[in-house]
């Protein structure tokens, strides 16, 4: 009865202090930005305040999402610092119980947390995500590389279409290489050629009419044609070029797992090996980000501890360092995943293992 009754009260001490510190970071980081331009737009006129907010609404996965972590950290070193403070942690200790059994409480929480971060990132934040989009109106015009190569690795040609949506492919420019000027060493175009419009039909991308530019191989321009019915795609290659062409038009937020994971499947497929390793990356970090309500927790629980004379605010400054440094890193291992520095397995990772390590340096440290 006792042990249930100790489990209880850390319980929801750390419930408590949790759920504020969530609420609290979510407030600090939505007011300066998103929540002042919205107020900022409807006042315009940009925004009637139904879609103000709706807009604010459908921010709050995304905020949330960055927010659990953060969350259980903080929340784990308050509690514990109070518990310290008011020598509670002395007489647990003192009752025989170890630092594991005494934070098992908070590992459930953390267990919750991390089932509950992964279903807001990759179910809940997706659809809000488009939602966001649509409500926004933004663009969802952009640009689409697709390159065509030969069993060999070598390049047969470049799609490169600058203006699409959804629905529409237009100004088209296909580049065309020299397969024997690339066994030399070299990538020579062998010709260019543009069109205003590109027709999609399910297992092929047909240009019906535009111009071709032939090059020479020395890499001298000789003359200009007209073409008509050319297909530049036919096969699984059409099918998956115009896949990844709706795919490219999201961020990596706006997708489900299940399609991110087609997304990356199409990727190495197709050989786009940066883009690729950048959506494996991102891909593997939605599993890590919701495991990391577990790490920051028993971390947090670990700052938290103190001798009486211990300085308390040393435990924060160490947290508030190990967030900084967790979301300031992220952009800076997507780069050197998607430029093949590292593996998106070892990137996605460093955070967890750096955290772990960690853990067990000031557990030893505090003879915990």
């Amino acid at each position: 009865m006792k042990i249930k009754l100790l489990d209880k009260y850390i319980f929801f001490q750390v419930l408590i202090a949790c759920i504020g510190c969530i609420f609290i970071f979510m407030i600090i980081w939505i007011m300066p930005e998103i929540f002042l331009k919205t107020v900022q737009r409807t006042i315009n006129g940009t925004y009637t305040v139904e879609t103000a907010v709706s807009i604010l609404i459908y921010e709050l996965p995304k905020v949330l999402n960055i927010a659990m972590p953060v969350g259980m950290l903080l929340g784990s070193i308050l509690t514990f610092e109070k518990l310290s403070k008011d020598s509670e942690i002395t007489v647990m200790r003192g009752s025989g119980f170890p630092f594991f059994r005494i934070i098992a409480s908070v590992i459930i929480i953390s267990i919750f947390a991390t089932g509950f971060t992964f279903i807001v990132g990759s179910k809940i934040l997706p659809n809000a995500a488009v939602k966001l989009k649509a409500i926004k109106e933004d663009s969802s015009i952009s640009q689409f590389v697709f390159p065509v190569k030969y069993k060999d690795g070598s390049m047969n040609k470049i799609l490169i279409v600058p203006n699409f949506d959804e629905n529409i492919i237009k100004d088209v420019i296909v580049l065309n290489f020299y397969k024997k000027e690339q066994e030399k060493g070299s990538s020579l175009l062998s010709s260019i050629i543009v069109s205003d419009f590109i027709k999609y039909n399910y297992n092929d991308w047909t240009i019906n009419s535009g111009k071709k530019y032939l090059i020479s191989e020395e890499g001298i321009f000789e003359s200009i044609e007209d073409v008509e019915n050319v297909k530049v795609l036919k096969g699984k290659s059409a099918i998956n070029a115009f896949k990844l062409m709706k795919y490219s038009i999201y961020r990596d937020r706006e997708l489900t797992n299940a399609q991110i994971s087609e997304y990356i499947r199409l990727l190495k497929k197709e050989q786009m090996d940066d883009e690729y390793r950048f959506m494996l990356n991102k891909y593997i970090q939605r599993f890590v980000h919701s495991f990391m309500c577990i790490i920051f927790a028993i971390l947090g629980c670990i700052l938290g501890f103190s001798k009486p004379r211990e300085q308390k605010f040393i435990g924060m400054l160490i947290a508030v360092g190990i967030i900084f440094s967790y979301y300031i890193t992220i952009p800076f291992f997507d780069l050197l995943a998607e430029k093949d520095v590292l593996s998106p397995i070892v990137t996605s990772m460093i955070a967890p293992v750096t955290c772990i390590a960690l853990i067990v340096i000031l557990k030893k440290i505090k003879d915990l």
